[in-house]
């Protein structure tokens, strides 16, 4: 499961998307945020990895 919450960032002349992705611990069956700051080009992959 992913929860798609992008929000741009402006560093410089650097360009970047912070991605928050909601995913489920196979032990307890929680539920855990992961955040990550990477190039807007390469958020659908971070998204769609489990």
């Amino acid at each position: 499961m992913a929860k798609k919450s992008v929000a741009s960032l402006q560093t410089g002349a650097k360009r970047l998307t912070k991605a928050i992705k909601m995913v489920k611990s196979p032990k307890s069956g929680a539920y855990t945020f992961v955040e990550t700051i990477l190039d807007p080009s390469n958020v659908k992959d971070f998204l769609s990895k489990k």
